[in-house]
């Protein structure tokens, strides 16, 4: 495991805490449909949280949540659509991002909720 993948998974690690200690339920971590991943399932009272997590140890380029471009969001909301077909879940699904940020050996976790929406295709 290289250092980019460590603090990632570390960053995941204060994610889940973080959501925990708000209150959500936990279902998934790093949920893997076809080449899709989520990195966290959570439930918030009435939504089902599908939550990408993005762990930096500088802004140098640019805020984490900044990383979570529209292909990211595509294969997300793929990802999360045969979630609730797998499970066979009847929930209002929410796209949050929680942004980590990594000094020495402390974490400042970031929420961001509703940050997308899924994108209607125009046919």
């Amino acid at each position: 495991m290289n250092e980019t993948q460590k603090t990632g998974g570390e960053g995941e690690a204060e994610a889940v805490k973080f959501l925990r200690s708000i209150g959500y339920e936990i279902l998934e971590r790093n949920w893997r449909h076809s080449n899709q991943e989520i990195d966290i399932i959570a439930k918030d009272k009435f939504y089902l949280v599908v939550a990408e997590v993005k762990t930096r140890s500088s802004i140098a380029f640019g805020e984490p949540e900044a990383f979570v471009n529209r292909q990211k969001q595509r294969n997300l909301i793929k990802a999360a659509n045969a979630y609730l077909e797998k499970k066979n879940l009847m929930l209002e699904s929410r796209f949050d991002i929680l942004s980590v940020m990594k000094n020495g050996e402390n974490y400042k976790v970031s929420h961001i909720q509703n940050a997308f929406y899924p994108i209607l295709n125009k046919s």
